[in-house]
């Protein structure tokens, strides 16, 4: 069978890091980017060479603003690139350049080799070999095709077990072993390529998460030879399988003794199936499974702009958001904020619905419950920490200031429209911070702050909607009054809605917007 890594598949937290990492700097080239087979909602990027060819691929699986995993045994700890042994002297003076930390070269079983992290501290190998063929090797702008990164080298898997993992290896995915250390195995495919079995006996078992591999795809040629593995494998009780085709390719996943997970992926259809080969990696597509939810997955996930292209930089500001560009801007910005147990995308494809021409910004409260988000700590159903309700509206606040600075927002034209706990959050906002916020719309919100200063709210407009069947409506009513008797332009509305927000809230909202010139 044909035999060689396939692609190797990692989790990165922030896109754009990511991309001026594997484009900018390595000079990758990226062949298609995806909604998530598994969770659309999950931006997916795949990299390589010129034509996507298996063995030069690297993909990433986007967690945006994701927890970090932790890297152990039962995880593959490294991947490694090929370039050619004399580009050695132009990788260190390109890390330089980029003032990126690299360490080397040094020699790695009679390979010289350059050490350095990618941004969310994965680390890459790049090995100066002449051992891999060079299907399509692909010259980005600044880097030339005689020194550019020819296709994947190698991974390195921690184990505990690494008698049973090697074996494993070498029964199902056409490995022999070729050299070994005290520590490592190194075992090579017929495509020349390398993986290094090291003893981890000791070390802390991996946890899944940004910063981590997820797994190695292995080559197959075709869909019968899969399952015949499969069949393989099922005969010698190596574990649960599950085989899914991923358009691109067929695949077969499973995990080795060792507790590393990985797949076994036919060589076609390939990348092409979908973009012409001139074009790949130009076009976003998404499962063909989610159907009328395109518009809904295409706004939650992240946006990136490639090496050279215009980009809004990344604040780091107190609150985790997330931006959304419409292709057509018309001027209008929504800070979207959810309610219990949501993230910063949850409201994304409401204020994409309600305006498809609007710039969102969706934020993340910082307190938790029971590991959700909320904006702040809840006592019972309906009495909150008051302390937390002031220090995490001040850090609103803080939020707002950097946006403003850092992104250019108008606050005096953006719309803040929160949805239950987000929306008590703004109203104490509003309270306890005149004139930063003016303009607001609070879905299913109640009277969270208790004994609110006085304030001077007559410059504010704000829609408040309340559901005739939210069992929390009865207590609306208190935090109507406080914000009349501040002055507020209230329009208070019951609609006929429960707790959850739908198209009733979308048409009042855009009644409002008209009659207040918003």
């Amino acid at each position: 069978m044909t035999s060689g890594i396939h692609h190797i598949t990692l989790i990165s937290r922030r896109v754009q890091a990511n991309v001026d990492f594997y484009l900018g700097f390595l000079g990758l080239h990226l062949v298609k980017r995806t909604g998530g087979f598994e969770d659309p909602n999950q931006l997916h990027l795949f990299y390589g060479d010129a034509s996507g060819s298996p063995g030069s691929l690297v993909t990433f699986l986007v967690w945006e603003d994701g927890s970090p995993g932790r890297v152990g045994h039962g995880q593959p700890s490294e991947i490694a690139f090929a370039i050619p042994p004399e580009s050695i002297g132009f990788w260190l003076t390109r890390a330089l350049q980029f003032s990126i930390g690299i360490a080397g070269p040094a020699q790695e079983f009679g390979e010289p080799v350059l050490r350095l992290k990618d941004p969310d501290g994965v680390i890459v190998k790049l090995v100066g070999t002449n051992a891999l063929p060079e299907p399509a090797p692909w010259a980005s702008r600044d880097i030339p095709e005689t020194d550019s990164i020819r296709r994947l080298r190698g991974a390195t898997v921690l184990t505990e077990k690494p008698r049973e993992t090697a074996q494993f290896l070498q029964s199902h995915f056409g490995y022999r072993e070729i050299a070994a250390t005290d520590t490592i195995r190194r075992l090579a495919s017929t495509s020349g390529d390398v993986i290094d079995v090291r003893d981890a006996t000791g070390f802390w078992t991996a946890a899944p998460g940004t910063g981590t591999i997820d797994h190695i795809a292995f080559r197959a040629p075709d869909e019968a030879t899969v399952l015949a593995v499969r069949a393989d494998l099922e005969q010698d009780h190596a574990g649960a399988t599950t085989a899914h085709d991923r358009k691109y390719f067929f695949s077969l996943y499973v995990r080795e003794p060792g507790g590393s997970l990985y797949e076994l992926a036919t060589d076609g259809p390939g990348f092409a199936v979908d973009e012409p080969p001139d074009a790949l990696g130009t076009t976003l597509f998404l499962p063909q499974r989610i159907g009328n939810d395109a518009a809904e997955t295409l706004v939650r996930l992240p946006q990136f702009a490639l090496p050279g292209e215009p980009r809004l930089t990344r604040r780091d500001l107190p609150f985790v958001h997330r931006f959304y560009h419409p292709e057509a801007m018309n001027g209008r910005t929504f800070v979207l904020l959810h309610g219990s147990g949501g993230n910063e995308t949850d409201m994304l494809p409401f204020g994409h619905q309600l305006d498809p021409q609007a710039t969102l910004l969706g934020v993340r409260g910082r307190s938790t419950e029971e590991g959700f988000p909320r904006w702040f700590r809840r006592l019972t159903m309906t009495t909150f920490d008051q302390q937390d309700i002031r220090s995490e509206a001040d850090a609103f606040v803080a939020f707002l200031e950097g946006a403003r600075e850092g992104y250019g927002l108008d606050l005096g034209k953006t719309v803040f429209i929160g949805y239950s706990n987000g929306a008590n959050l703004l109203a104490a906002v509003m309270l306890l911070h005149p004139g930063v916020i003016l303009n607001a719309v609070l879905m299913r919100a109640m009277a969270a702050l208790e004994a609110p200063p006085e304030s001077d709210l007559s410059e504010t407009n704000v829609l408040m909607l309340t559901g005739r069947d939210d069992p929390y409506g009865k207590h609306a009513p208190a935090l109507k009054h406080t914000l009349a008797e501040a002055g507020t332009k209230l329009t208070a509305l019951v609609i006929d809605t429960h707790h959850g927000i739908g198209s009733d809230d979308m048409e009042a909202i855009r009644r409002w917007f008209a009659e207040n010139g918003l």
